[in-house]
């Protein structure tokens, strides 16, 4: 496993080591998920200096997700991903949309390029407000 290809950040969200009082750090391939989930809830032009970095995909919340539509968010959503994310490549996505009317769960497999390992993680996405004050919540 090559680490300084995969590397290591800064946790997300956000959190603070009570016994030493540093932020903590995630290495490899916990680093790469925090990176896809951070590209998925951040909304492009949202960052200032990089305009370009995240998604679009608080732009679907009001949409009526047919299937066309759900196939445009996950081709877009690969995008994105390929395009801000180096250490991966074969990125697929699916959505399950049948099991609630509020949410979305994406599916997204990935390829580590340095492992040539396969990774994925499900991704929630909620469609109004009361869900999305649960997930801060958990």
């Amino acid at each position: 496993m090559d680490e300084k290809f995969l590397g290591q950040g800064i946790k997300f969200p956000l959190q603070v080591n009570r016994a030493t009082g540093k932020i903590v750090m995630s290495k490899e391939s916990e680093s790469i998920k925090e990176s896809i989930y951070l590209i998925l809830k951040t909304q492009k032009s949202e960052r200032f200096g990089r305009y370009d970095f995240g998604s679009r995909l608080s732009d679907y919340a009001f949409m009526d997700l047919t299937t066309t539509w759900i196939t445009v968010m996950t081709n877009e959503i690969r995008e994105d991903i390929l395009s801000q994310e180096p250490r991966i490549s074969d990125v697929n996505i699916s959505v399950d949309s049948q099991s609630s009317k509020d949410s979305l769960l994406v599916y997204i497999e990935y390829n580590i390029i340095a492992e040539n390992k396969k990774e994925n993680l499900v991704f929630p996405y909620y469609r109004n407000s009361e869900n999305k004050q649960r997930e801060r919540e958990l």
